[in-house]
């Protein structure tokens, strides 16, 4: 089953920073980017880094994202 994630964008000037949150564990990463790139490529991002993330800490399950 995959996993809740959150995701959170805040703009600041010509950047966005993109914030995955791990629903469970309470695990955040984050990822800055330029404000013209699509949300969807900024949210899958900041998913494949919390998935590593994830791996790094040993939850096993971060492959069913």
């Amino acid at each position: 089953m995959p996993r809740e994630t959150l995701f959170e964008f805040y703009q600041i000037g010509a950047f966005t920073k993109a914030t995955a949150i791990d629903a469970e564990t309470g695990l955040e990463v984050s990822i800055v980017g330029p404000s013209n790139t699509s949300e969807l490529v900024l949210r899958n991002n900041a998913l494949r880094k919390l998935a590593a993330a994830l791996k790094r800490h040993g939850i096993d399950d971060a492959a069913n994202r």
